[in-house]
């Protein structure tokens, strides 16, 4: 009978434990769905303030680890409080990354692959390559165990003063262009990018981009250099948490079949927010973080000339203060065409995607997104700029009438923005077509299923990798 593989998933967050973003939902996901092709997993997460467990068990059999300590973990916020970076940010997840290694020892579960999750968990192969099974120690536990990091947002990279560098129990040696320095400073997921076996990002469209100058964050060279074993794997979507048909959060479930009751989410919608109760008038969704990156600065160059059309706004997030001003002041203009919500709501996001006629991300970069693969689960016809996991999942009606399932324009500009928006108004006006685009959304199938086999593949992939 052929060996099921073992997988330590290593995260700094994970559902339904503590989440502050994505990685979140695909460390809480993901296991799950391997745990269904039969592969043993387990999950090591660091234990912060407000878990009370020592070990827990999600799935059938997937066992939490909770990695202690109480100095570094047990506080107010995961990585900042009140958007200030701890200052020791660098001892915390050195120390969860070490830690694990140690541990799964202590406990005698040794892995084939361990799955590390963006900066926070960087280090874990570089001290397996250069701490575990270095020749003189020839600790027999760690070797063959093999590793695959999984770049979520390359703009987040683990980036510290070379002052702390001692802090890591590394080698000095190790701080040269060809590992863990960068422009003279500490560069973390450098660091795993050299030292995995496997480099994964979210999205095939993210992984070519990454690659580029425009889009590699200062690392496309050494990007490039891995791209043999750099692979994008779309990020999948729990439809168990993520139905229309179930979710007990919006006012009438639906689906393709019932999809009049999409209109009573959308007329609840409109009563709540203060807007004009029309079912004819498109009313567009954008649940985000206000920034640069999401394509707000285009939407905001052609808010004022988008908000002459026959149409209504709905936002909800936060971030930079020019974008709560300028989106705050719409709505002082047009309050009953525009609402505004800062801050989050998880129950208002789903009441979004549900009342919603058309979903917006104009992103500047979206190494995945599941914003748009959410909201065509919920009929929700997605607007969207080609770039990263949103070019591989959002197909353009105009340019594949046969196939498209949304809206997609590629100049980064408000100028090219505002065209699509037209496009879309006159798309909705025409029922047949917009019908066809809602019944091609809540149809596809963007669940884990898919990518959990790649990632199976993946894994028995490098734990084949003879040792370098």
């Amino acid at each position: 009978m052929k060996k099921s593989i073992k997988v330590l998933f290593c995260s700094s967050e994970a559902l339904p434990f503590v989440k502050t973003g994505g990685l979140a939902d695909v460390a809480g996901s993901l296991p799950l769905a391997l745990e269904k092709l039969g592969i043993e997993v387990r999950i090591a997460i660091p234990k912060y303030k407000g878990i009370d467990k020592t070990a827990a068990v999600v799935g059938k059999d997937i066992k939490v680890h909770f990695i202690e300590n109480d100095a570094y973990f047990l506080r107010d916020g995961l990585y900042n409080y009140k958007n200030v970076d701890f200052p020791d940010n660098l001892d915390r997840f050195s120390y969860f990354s070490k830690r694990v290694l140690e541990f799964i020892k202590e406990i005698n579960f040794k892995p084939d692959i361990i799955h590390s999750n963006d900066w926070q968990t960087a280090l874990i192969p570089v001290y397996l390559k250069n701490l575990f099974i270095k020749d003189e120690i020839k600790d027999e536990f760690y070797k063959d165990i093999k590793t695959v990091f999984s770049i979520h947002n390359l703009a987040y990279q683990g980036i510290f003063s070379k002052t702390e560098f001692p802090k890591l129990g590394l080698d000095w040696e190790l701080f040269n262009i060809n590992a863990l320095e960068y422009y003279d400073k500490i560069n973390l997921m450098k660091g795993a990018i050299v030292f995995s076996d496997i480099v994964t990002t979210v999205s095939p469209t993210y992984a070519k981009e990454i690659q580029t100058q425009e889009y590699g964050c200062g690392l496309q060279g050494l990007l490039r250099a891995r791209s043999n074993s750099l692979i994008g794997v779309l990020n999948g979507l729990d439809y168990d948490q993520w139905n229309p048909m179930k979710d007990k959060l919006i006012p009438k479930r639906y689906s393709f079949l019932t999809l009049q009751d999409k209109y009573i989410n959308k007329t609840a919608l409109q009563k709540e927010s203060g807007l004009e109760v029309n079912d004819k008038i498109p009313l567009i969704g954008l649940i985000s973080r206000l920034a640069d990156q999401k394509g707000l600065d285009i939407l905001a160059g052609c808010l004022d000339e988008m908000l002459k059309r026959p149409l209504q706004l709905i936002v909800l997030g936060t971030g930079e203060q020019k974008y709560h001003q300028i989106f705050g002041d719409a709505e002082k203009i047009y309050p009953k065409k525009v609402n505004v919500t800062l801050g989050y709501d998880a129950v208002l996001a789903q009441k979004i995607y549900a009342g919603s006629d058309i979903f917006l991300m104009p992103s500047k970069y979206e190494p995945c997104g599941l914003g748009q693969i959410i909201s065509l689960k919920y009929g929700t016809v997605p607007l969207v700029r080609k770039t990263g996991g949103l070019a591989d999942t959002v197909i353009d009606l105009t340019e594949n009438p046969d196939m498209g399932n949304g809206l997609v324009f590629e100049e980064y500009s408000s100028a090219e923005l505002l065209k699509t928006i037209d496009r879309a108004l006159s798309f909705y006006n025409n029922k047949t077509y917009w019908k066809s685009l809602i019944h091609r959304g809540m149809n596809a199938d963007f669940s884990w299923k898919t990518s959990a086999k790649e990632y199976a593949q993946l894994y028995t992939l490098a734990a084949s990798k003879v040792p370098s």
